[in-house]
């Protein structure tokens, strides 16, 4: 069989622009296809994305070619499979499965979303990107990852900087100067939270972790820790903006959602419509075939969940398009298979069950003064990198 079709013409910057209308084409023309600039076969249809996901012996984690090793300056769980994945997926979930959401932090998230409701005017303009989204969800992962004295800019600043360089499949130098630095500061406020939670042990991962009666090596510790702020901001608040931008853009449907309380399904089609985690890579472990063309052994094949989650096979006609009531949701935003990602039940309750309805309750008149004033970006991660509206 024939190798896939290979495209030079595709940019980084292109994809990290606007990588819908190419994922389209893909899906249509070319849904198996290696792309030059990021040294990745590409794979754009549903059914190939969750296939792939499935099969961790075949399609593997362990990608040696990865901006994620050098970003994250480790060997993280997202890059493991089998019984070394399991292990360290074990030794944070304790803090972050629903019960333990819903005992531990659910009223501590309604208290800093009223907090945070509270800060912005009443009317006016603002932006809720840097003013709400990206600090309620800083606030209540510090507490959730057992790190409270990590200021919200510190937050938001080290998972910016670990995305920018786990997605930097360019290799373009910068990013990683910046990950180094962030890595030495974070590494320093860890040593201290070990001491902290040691000598008072509570419920969050820090300390699960750290007091587990047959703990992983502190080094993963650290780099669990970091896996947490690079998702657990950026999902929950580009999860969040993306659901503003589409209420705000489909006024009957907020409405719809209103009457009926459904943040849930809004929350859900708005991972769908732009999921956070855009693309995800996996190394081929042997000699394969996709849709009728050779897939080599020690290949990197990527998995487009953001082409997935709009796949007109799956979503019909409208998969483009923001419909929080569409008949069937079968998005792949928080992945598939033995990564199907840890922080999704945090991600759903404070944003879908907490932060969404509160927002809109506190403010009923809130208004998008201009849609095409909001720019979004990113390839591997993406969501709204401003959300200007007016309050009242």
């Amino acid at each position: 069989m024939p190798l896939a079709p290979e495209d030079a013409s595709i940019t980084f910057d292109q994809l990290t622009l606007d990588p819908y209308p190419i994922y389209r084409r893909m899906r249509a023309e070319t849904p198996v296809i290696r792309v030059s600039s990021i040294q990745r076969t590409f794979l754009v249809k549903a059914s190939d994305t969750k296939m792939v996901k499935d099969d961790p012996e075949l399609f593997s984690s362990d990608d040696p070619r990865t901006p994620m090793q050098p970003a994250f300056r480790a060997h993280t769980l997202m890059r493991k499979d089998g019984a070394e994945h399991l292990r360290e997926r074990k030794a944070i979930m304790p803090a972050l499965t629903p019960k333990a959401i819903q005992a531990n932090w659910a009223g501590l998230y309604e208290e800093f979303a009223a907090e945070y409701l509270d800060r912005l005017p009443k009317t006016g303009p603002v932006d809720l990107f840097t003013d709400l989204c990206g600090p309620v969800a800083a606030r209540i992962l510090a507490h959730i990852l057992g790190i409270p004295e990590a200021t919200d800019e510190q937050m938001m600043r080290w998972s910016q900087e670990l995305i920018d360089g786990a997605g930097n499949f360019a290799w373009r130098p910068e990013p990683f100067e910046v990950t180094d630095r962030a890595n030495a500061e974070m590494d320093e406020l860890f040593a201290k939270a070990v001491e902290r939670v040691r000598a008072a042990p509570d419920a969050s991962a820090f300390s699960v972790m750290v007091n587990a009666d047959d703990p992983i090596p502190t080094s993963q510790i650290y780099s669990n820790i970091k896996i947490a702020i690079g998702g657990g901001i950026n999902e929950p608040r580009d999860a969040l903006a993306t659901l503003i931008f589409g209420m705000l853009t489909n006024p009957d449907q907020l409405e719809q959602v209103k009457a009926g309380e459904d943040w849930g399904k809004a929350f859900e089609e708005a991972v769908r419509w732009v999921a956070p985690i855009q693309a995800s890579s996996r190394l081929v472990t042997r000699d394969t075939q996709i849709r009728g063309f050779d897939i080599p052994k020690g290949d990197t094949v990527m998995t487009l969940q953001a082409s997935a989650n709009r796949d007109e096979e799956v979503f019909g006609d409208d998969a483009e398009d923001f419909v929080v009531y569409r008949s069937k949701n079968p998005h792949q935003a928080f992945g598939n298979g033995p990564h199907h990602c840890a922080g999704s039940h945090t991600a759903r309750r404070t944003v879908g069950k907490i932060m969404a309805p509160m927002l809109f309750e506190r403010f009923p008149n809130m208004r998008l003064p201009d849609p095409a004033a909001v720019n979004w970006r990113g390839f591997g991660f993406r969501g709204p990198i401003n959300m200007p509206v007016i309050m009242g």
